[in-house]
């Protein structure tokens, strides 16, 4: 890494430059933790856990996206017409803040996360502020069409401008935001694999041999420990699932890969522990022997650890309270070149949209995802092999190459009308909105 925090990557062969942005403590906890992870993060997801909006995390999500829009800045010096792609809630001001200096940038953020209705975001107290920073964009991706609808409904209500619904921009002072769905997807697997893999049923013994555990039959959930991801309800499936079938009993034992993640917020660290005691209280109510109905593993573990249970998976559940997209539901069908197992996924995760050939379920149903697990363990091979084989289709033919191919692609292809370049004076460190 050289003096201006740049950083030539991948280390081995390097093809990029990375560059690096250093923040503070107090930036982190204000910035990350604070607005973009207490505040929006909930806010979009209407996962029944109340935001929080505090002004000094306002301040410092300000302050952080001006620290990146001024190294982004310094990137393009000497640039003409430069592209900027900004990813996810993190950046809502900096599209603007960008803008504003280079108007010759061609610039698009991806929003990661869903995109609620106008009521549920005009519950931020600063909703105006983070529209003016995202239609400072030329292009807005979403992953869904539902998402799009929202947003323009949003901008439609909070601020002054045009919103073309014929096309789906919004027109304001002059400038022209497009808003597009550009459903997220994972690189599939192309060629042979670089390792040669067990059968399903010899990986899935010696998972079950490591884990010391008996069972036949294996269940997996690939999730960060997050009150979105619906883990509370899935393990309350499996539990009911295992008293309505007991034949099941010391058959279907359920793997969940559990990340610790963002445990610095008292949220998450509650939930890490209510997953924790939920998991042990079913293990106690039916656990036989060596049996137990659910493995909480709670580390970080790597690709290539988790694709040996996506491969020895008899079901997958993805049973999100409410998601973008959830790329797991992707992985698990990718990883399938055997085009067998079966994927339970929710309603509310944007890869419904696309995986129709899973079991699609309402997590908050107990009953009706213990259905689907009988139904999944029961399904004859050839069924599988006919969901899973349209599901691979779907998968490989709208990989992320795709997605970024076509979300870059809309972007170039934007017209920059550019008006005269003006000196703009900027005070580091000072938040937008006491710049003169």
């Amino acid at each position: 890494m050289d003096q201006s925090s740049r950083l030539r990557v991948p280390p081995d062969s390097p093809s990029y430059t990375l560059r690096r942005v250093w923040l503070t403590d107090e930036e982190v906890e204000g910035y990350y933790e604070g607005f973009s992870n207490e505040g929006l993060w909930p806010l979009c997801h209407i996962a029944h856990t109340r935001p929080t909006f505090r002004p000094e995390d306002w301040r410092q999500y300000q302050l952080a996206n001006r620290k990146f829009a001024d190294a982004v800045l310094q990137e393009m010096e000497g640039v003409e017409t430069p592209i900027v792609l900004a990813q996810d809630y993190h950046f809502a001001l900096l599209p603007k803040m960008v803008k504003d200096a280079r108007p010759d940038a061609r610039v698009a953020i991806f929003w990661h996360i869903p995109w609620p209705n106008p009521e549920v975001f005009g519950i931020c107290p600063w909703q105006r502020e983070v529209l003016d920073g995202l239609l400072g964009a030329d292009l807005v991706g979403f992953h869904t069409q539902t998402h799009c609808n929202n947003f323009l409904e949003t901008v439609d209500r909070a601020v002054e401008a045009l919103t073309e619904w014929d096309r789906f921009a919004v027109n304001r002072q002059g400038h022209v935001t497009r808003v597009r769905p550009y459903p997220i997807s994972v690189a599939f697997p192309n060629g042979k694999p670089k390792r040669v893999w067990r059968s399903a049923g010899e990986e899935r013994a010696k998972l079950c041999e490591e884990l010391e555990i008996e069972g036949s039959l294996l269940g997996v959930g690939v999730d960060r420990v997050d009150y979105t991801k619906g883990i509370l309800e899935r393990f309350r499936g499996i539990e009911r699932f295992i008293e309505e079938n007991p034949a099941y009993q010391r058959r279907f034992t359920f793997v969940q890969i559990g990340a610790p993640s963002r445990t610095d917020i008292p949220r998450y660290q509650q939930f890490l522990d209510e997953v924790t005691a939920e998991a042990d209280r079913i293990n106690a109510r039916l656990q036989s022997g060596k049996w137990k109905p659910i493995v909480l593993l709670k580390k970080h573990h790597s690709h290539q650890e988790i694709a040996r249970f996506y491969k020895a998976a008899s079901v997958c559940m993805v049973t999100s309270l409410h998601d973008g997209m959830n790329l797991v539901a992707k992985e698990f069908v990718a990883s399938r070149d055997d085009e067998h197992g079966v994927l339970i996924l929710s309603t509310f995760a944007g890869a419904a949209l696309e995986l129709t050939d899973a079991l699609l379920v309402n997590p908050y149903d107990v009953q009706q995802m213990a259905a689907a697990i009988l139904r999944a363990l029961e399904m004859p091979d050839e069924e599988q092999a006919t969901r899973m084989h349209r599901m691979r289709a779907k998968v490989k033919d709208h990989n992320v190459y795709r997605w970024a191919a076509n979300l870059l692609s809309d972007l170039t292809e934007i017209r920059i009308d550019t008006p005269e370049r003006q000196d703009i004076i900027v005070t580091p460190g000072e938040p937008e909105e006491v710049r003169p």
